[in-house]
């Protein structure tokens, strides 16, 4: 035995390599999903940037009306009033920014809320499936005046509604399929310990449901922003939907431009986000396979 290991050594070396080796996996996970995700994000920014130029030039509408890229930069960063035209766009956004958080978390919560009753009970999903449906192919246009008439000209909670409503339905339905496609292996470990369907539904069934979970909050970033736009429009009168409407009938395109420009890219970086969010995640339950 003499020239071997010290008694101890291996089952330290063992238990070393038991923690490293996982750790080691999870963190080259993390970097490709990191990696692609930025890529991904990147190559987004470019095709909408070509598709503006091809819009901008290619297409033949007068430059009084199409600003392109470098008008843009021009109004914000280079001409004389650039700060004030930056300011004025800020405080815009922040308004339509907490706007859309109203929608996105009203809308997420009813996703999420209506997508485990549906797990639940069959009979729940029979009654509130139509519903769904209804405010899903009713033009939000339509519905929108008795919303506000119902909750109030310009309040959160009118806010909440209709951003809510542009949420709702593919948060549901995507969070319910995720929901619905829980392991039938461990649903029955737990039917064995003699779990109920909640306890499935808490122990398996969302923790399996994550990959969907984060594609409904990705979905629903661009919409909680379109619904906040609307919603600006229709009722608060404030924000960048309301600035745009104001920019285009006093014939102020470049603001125009600008507004429409902040409010995509906004857009783009907060779903790259929560893709980079996603993949982490993801990638540290051993789920990277499964995210998207």
């Amino acid at each position: 035995m003499s020239g071997g290991l010290p008694a101890g050594t291996l089952p330290g070396v063992g238990e070393q390599l038991a923690k490293t080796r996982p750790s080691n996996s999870t963190a080259r996970g993390i970097g490709r999903a990191i990696g692609r995700s930025s890529l991904v994000g990147l190559s987004t920014l470019v095709i909408v940037l070509l598709i503006w130029l091809g819009v901008v030039y290619l297409t033949g509408i007068s430059p009084y009306v199409a600003k392109g890229p470098l008008d843009v930069v021009n109004f914000l960063f280079i001409e004389e009033d650039a700060a004030a035209n930056r300011a004025e766009l800020w405080a815009n956004l922040l308004v339509t920014l907490r706007h859309s958080a109203i929608g996105f978390v009203a809308g997420l919560i009813a996703a999420i809320i209506g997508a485990i009753l549906f797990r639940l009970s069959r009979t729940i999903e029979s009654a509130l499936m139509p519903v769904a449906t209804l405010l899903r192919s009713v033009p939000l246009v339509a519905i929108a005046p008795v919303i506000i008439l119902a909750f109030g000209f310009g309040s959160d909670a009118s806010v909440a509604v209709i951003g809510g409503i542009v949420v709702l339905f593919p948060a549901l339905v995507t969070i319910a399929f995720g929901l619905k496609n829980a392991s039938p292996q461990m649903l029955d470990v737990v039917a064995v310990y003699g779990g109920g369907t909640m306890t499935a539904v808490r122990k398996v069934a969302l923790p399996g449901a994550l990959p969907s979970l984060f594609a409904a909050i990705r979905v629903s970033v661009p919409g909680a922003i379109t619904g906040a736009l609307l919603a600006e429009v229709l009722s608060t009168g404030d924000g960048i939907g309301r600035a745009a409407v104001t920019y285009a009938t006093q014939a102020k395109f470049p603001d125009l431009w600008a507004a429409v420009v902040v409010v995509t890219v906004v857009s783009l970086v907060l779903y790259q986000l929560v893709q980079i969010i996603e993949a982490v995640v993801l990638a540290r339950m051993g789920m990277a396979g499964r995210g998207s």
